[in-house]
C-alpha cells in the first residue's frame, strides 16, 4: 500500500491522565506561570467548581458557572467581563463542551490561558476550534489562542456522568474520529488515533451502561476521548458536522444527542465516496460480516439506550426542509459533494434522522 502525501502538524497542548490526577492542578497552573484562575463551569456543576476554587485557595480569582450550550455571544460578553474584572490570568474549565467552549471564546478575546478538566468526552479539550451563536446562527472558526494550554484527565471526576449522557457524549467522540478518517486533510498518525478513539468508547459504553462507577471503563473512555478529539483538533470535518452544526446552533437542539442520532445518516451518505474510512470503522467496532459502519454505529447508540430520532430529542417535522436549506446553503468540504444540488438528498437524510431509521 502506497501512502499518501501529508502533512501533520503536533497541537502543542499538554496532557496529565491518570485516575486522581486532579491532584496535580495546582502544579500545572504553576506551570502555566498563572497566579489568578477564573473557574468556569455550567450551573449544573456549579458544586465541581467551588471544589476546583476550594482546592486553589487564594490562587482561584472566582467561579463564573454560568456557560451554557452552544456557547451564546451574551454569556461570552458576561464571562469576559468577569474575568477581567477579577484581574483572572487563567481559566480552568471544568466540565463538558459548553464549558471548555466558553474558556476558548474568552481566550480568543484575551489570549487568557486556559487549563481544561473535562468531565464528559466532547473532546474540544483538544483542539484550537471555537464556535459562538449569535442569534440562531452557530459560527465556528480556528485559532491557535483557544487551544487548551494543559489538559487533566481524571476518569474519577467522569463516575457521576450519568449513563445516558455518557453514551451520547461517547457517541459525540465517535463521530470527531469517523470523520477524521475521510477528511481532506487527513494523515496517518490521525488514522491511527482515529481508529483506536473509536475501538475504546466502543468497547467502554456498554461496559459504563452495565455498571457506571467502572473506573477502568470509565478510563477507557476517557482516552478514547482524548484521541477522538485530537483528531477533531488536528484535520477537517465534513457533512456530518455542518448538520449538526445547523440542527444545534439554528433549532436549539441539544449538542451531543444530535452528533448521536446523525451520525449514523452522515456516514451511510458517505459510504461509496469513501471505503477505506469505512473499513476502518468497521474494524474498530468489531462488526460482523455484513453490517454496515453506519448501521453498527447506529446499534451502538440504540443498544446502549441512546436517542437514534431527531424527533425524540425536539426536532420539528416542520423544520426539516429549513435546516436542509441551511445545510447546502454554505457547504463543507466532503467526500461526496452536498450543495444546492444535492438538496433533496440532504433532505431525505434529514427524514431518515428525524425518524430514527436504521441505516441499510
Amino acid at each position: 500500500m502506497s501512502l499518501q502525501d501529508f502533512i501533520y502538524n503536533g497541537q502543542p497542548s499538554r496532557v496529565v491522565f491518570g485516575a486522581g490526577s486532579l491532584r496535580h492542578l495546582e502544579r500545572e497552573i504553576d506551570l502555566l506561570g498563572a497566579r489568578r484562575a477564573l473557574v468556569l463551569s455550567t450551573p449544573e456543576q456549579a458544586a465541581q467548581a467551588q471544589m476546583v476554587a476550594d482546592r486553589l485557595g487564594a490562587r482561584a480569582a472566582g467561579i463564573f458557572p454560568r456557560a451554557v450550550m452552544h456557547v451564546r455571544i451574551e454569556v461570552v460578553q458576561e464571562a469576559r467581563d468577569t474575568a477581567r474584572r477579577l484581574g483572572a490570568d487563567c481559566a480552568v474549565a471544568i466540565g463538558g463542551g459548553s464549558t471548555t467552549g466558553l474558556g476558548k471564546a474568552i481566550a480568543l478575546d484575551s489570549g487568557l490561558a486556559i487549563l481544561a478538566i473535562p468531565t464528559t468526552y466532547a473532546g474540544s479539550e483538544m483542539t484550537p476550534i471555537y464556535g459562538i451563536t449569535e442569534g440562531a446562527l452557530k459560527k465556528t472558526g480556528k485559532d491557535p489562542r483557544v487551544l487548551p494550554r494543559t489538559v487533566i484527565y481524571d476518569p474519577e471526576l467522569t463516575l457521576s456522568l450519568p449513563v445516558a449522557m455518557s453514551v451520547t457524549s461517547g457517541m459525540n467522540a465517535i463521530a470527531h474520529a469517523a470523520e477524521g478518517l475521510y477528511a481532506q486533510d487527513s494523515n496517518p498518525v490521525m488514522d491511527l488515533m482515529a481508529e483506536e478513539g473509536i475501538r475504546a468508547l466502543a468497547q467502554a459504553l456498554p461496559a459504563i451502561r452495565q455498571r457506571s462507577t467502572n473506573i477502568e471503563a470509565r478510563g477507557e473512555a476517557l482516552y478514547g476521548a482524548w484521541l477522538c478529539g485530537c483528531v477533531l483538533g488536528n484535520v477537517g470535518m465534513a457533512l456530518h458536522h455542518k448538520l449538526c452544526h445547523t440542527l444545534g446552533g439554528s433549532f436549539n437542539l441539544p449538542h451531543a444527542e444530535v452528533h448521536t442520532v446523525v451520525l449514523p445518516h452522515a456516514i451511510a451518505f458517505n459510504a461509496e465516496a469513501a471505503p477505506q474510512a469505512m473499513a476502518r470503522i468497521r474494524r474498530a467496532l468489531g462488526l460482523a460480516a455484513g453490517t454496515s459502519a453506519a448501521a453498527g454505529l447506529f446499534d451502538l447508540a440504540r443498544d446502549n439506550g441512546a436517542p437514534v430520532a431527531l424527533q425524540d430529542i425536539g426536532m420539528k417535522r416542520e423544520d426539516l426542509d429549513r435546516a436542509a436549506e441551511i445545510a447546502v446553503g454554505n457547504p463543507y468540504w466532503n467526500p461526496r459533494p452536498f450543495g444546492s444540488a444535492q438538496r433533496d438528498a440532504i433532505r431525505q437524510l434529514l427524514q431518515e434522522a428525524y425518524e430514527g431509521v436504521r441505516p441499510a
